[in-house]
Parts: C-alpha cells; sequence; structure tokens
C-alpha cells in the first residue's frame, strides 16, 4: 500500500479535535461507543477503526487518502479542496 487513510487524522480534522484526542480508545468513547474485543489485538482494532469510519461517514465525513509513501519517506497528502468540519462528538443522551 503506498496510499492511505489515517483515520486520526481525519477524525482530527472533521469533529476538530487535538491529536492528543485521537486514541482509538478516546475516539470510541467521544462517538459513544465501547472498545469491542482485546486491546492491541490487530484484527479487534482493525474492526473498531471499521466503526469509527462507519460513524464519520453516517456524520457527514468525506474520508480521502491523507497519506502516502513516496521514495521511502512518509508524505501528508493535502485535499484539493477543504472540506466543512463537524462539531466533536457528544455522547449519546438518553431519555429518562
Amino acid at each position: 500500500a503506498k496510499k492511505w487513510i489515517n483515520i486520526r487524522k481525519s477524525y482530527g480534522n472533521f469533529y476538530k479535535v487535538p491529536r492528543k484526542q485521537t486514541k482509538l480508545t478516546i475516539m470510541l468513547e467521544q462517538l459513544g461507543m465501547n472498545y469491542d474485543g482485546r486491546p492491541h489485538s490487530g484484527l479487534d482494532d482493525s474492526k473498531n477503526i471499521a466503526r469509527i469510519a462507519i460513524r464519520m461517514l453516517q456524520d457527514g465525513c468525506e474520508l480521502r487518502v491523507n497519506e502516502r509513501m513516496h521514495a521511502g519517506q512518509l508524505m501528508t497528502v493535502s485535499s484539493s479542496a477543504p472540506l466543512e468540519g463537524a462539531p466533536a462528538p457528544q455522547m449519546p443522551r438518553y431519555r429518562n
């Protein structure tokens, strides 16, 4: 893979949150989700990242390639058109 979507970057840019709030468990928590599976399991981490990506798409995010490798160097891919972000995610509110 020479191009990919760094979900942490996409999440931070879309929800306008600082990098320190883009750890997997924090992203899930802020979206009102629990971590499913065993922490640091590659398969379980991937499934949880997919759940975050699905939620971002539901919230109106247009996921785009934002990183790539070129000549062995990690490079950021800038988007040609800026996208509007959404407000920071809110915990679901439950009616009593």
